[in-house]
């Protein structure tokens, strides 16, 4: 799990976000990042709507697993952002890992966060 200081709290960051990030897309989710100086640490989000899938021990399977693989990539990845990864589809939650590592390290190269 990510620790407490590399998260959203409340939701006056992601509008921020979503009104001048830039934006990746794939058929299993969404990347929208924006470059953010005046903090000292990168803040990442993982949105799972109810209409992805219906049940809560689905939609927390499917954040965990996002959440593992941003906290693996987070060294590589530039320090002074802020990223939210939305589920688009509920074949998240059944992939193999490394079909969804290679997915979603697909999204932050055309973003080109990594350092």
């Amino acid at each position: 799990m990510l620790s407490f200081k590399y998260r959203f709290h409340g939701h006056g960051g992601m509008k921020y976000l979503f009104r001048n990030g830039r934006t990746a897309r794939s058929h299993l989710m969404t990347v929208r990042a924006v470059e953010n100086t005046k903090r000292k640490y990168p803040r990442y989000a993982v949105i799972v709507s109810r209409k992805v899938c219906k049940s809560a021990v689905g939609r927390n399977r499917i954040r965990r697993r996002l959440y593992e693989i941003i906290r693996t990539e987070m060294l590589a990845l530039k320090n002074n952002g802020d990223l939210v990864v939305i589920a688009s589809t509920s074949e998240i939650k059944n992939i193999p890992a490394d079909e969804l590592l290679q997915a979603v390290k697909q999204l932050f190269n055309q973003l080109n966060l990594y350092k």
